[in-house]
């Protein structure tokens, strides 16, 4: 064996041969992108009478490191509409510079015609499906919410294989799974929306934040909330989950000192 430290572990090249590389050359493609390592989680958003409200927290998890506590998931394009991202940082980046190019070019436009949520959602979810159609995803699920052509609330899905739904309220990562149940049970399908007041959507989406913030391992206390209405979009960054406690843990069996 070779003592140097820069070849430890490799057999004697005059015994074995000399180290032969070239098994690691592939013709394949490139998939080093199909493995997110910085992400966000949950995107959770609601409709109600005359608008919609889009709530995301502010962390960005290194594997599960909750290494990035700032990072701000809500995108504000135009003056009626909002992107909610979750999934890889890196892709939500490389979406929002083709936002903000499609931002520019509308404001420079002739036709004097702004984009609205419904032809950016269109838009987005054609951009995620021709990246899944080259085996090249963006790892991101996307909620657009604001207005449509008829000023109409609209809110609406897209994931990174081009899927697409829409529906009264919407979450993704394990807020499908968390959030979802709290607001089927606090807006049934049989509640018009006409019902539903502004006060009522923020107050469920800071509900639905704070059980993800017990729950879910990759959320934070920290989050930022959008409501768009017809007046425009009213954007509400840093803020804090309110009345935090843990002291119920202390009344868990097994929990600490407590044996008893």
């Amino acid at each position: 064996m070779n003592h140097y430290p820069e070849v430890w572990g490799r057999p004697r090249d005059d015994i074995y041969g000399p180290y032969n590389p070239s098994y690691l050359q592939t013709t394949g493609p490139k998939t080093h992108t199909q493995s997110p390592a910085v992400t966000g989680t949950s995107v959770i958003a609601v409709k109600f009478n005359g608008g919609v409200a889009i709530a995301a927290d502010n962390l960005a998890s290194y594997g599960s490191l909750a290494r990035f506590t700032d990072v701000k998931r809500l995108r504000v394009f135009g003056d009626s509409a909002v992107v909610g991202f979750s999934g890889d940082v890196s892709d939500m980046q490389y979406i929002d510079r083709l936002l903000e190019s499609i931002d520019i070019r509308e404001n420079y436009s002739t036709h004097g015609n702004m984009l609205n949520a419904k032809n950016l959602h269109t838009y987005l979810s054609k951009v995620l499906y021709k990246r899944r159609s080259e085996f090249n995803p963006l790892w991101n699920h996307i909620l657009v919410a604001g207005f449509d052509e008829d000023k109409k609330p609209f809110l609406s899905s897209a994931d990174l294989l081009g899927t697409t739904y829409s529906a009264p309220h919407l979450a993704t990562g394990f807020g499908a799974h968390l959030a979802i149940p709290i607001l089927r049970r606090l807006f049934p399908e049989e509640k018009p929306l006409e019902e539903i007041s502004k006060g009522e959507a923020e107050a469920a989406l800071r509900e639905c934040l704070k059980v993800l913030w017990y729950r879910d391992a990759r959320s934070l206390d920290k989050y930022s909330i959008a409501v768009i209405t017809a007046e425009g979009v009213e954007v509400k960054e840093d803020q804090v989950i309110e009345a935090q406690s843990w002291a119920f843990a202390e009344s868990i069996r097994g929990y600490g000192a407590q044996v008893n």
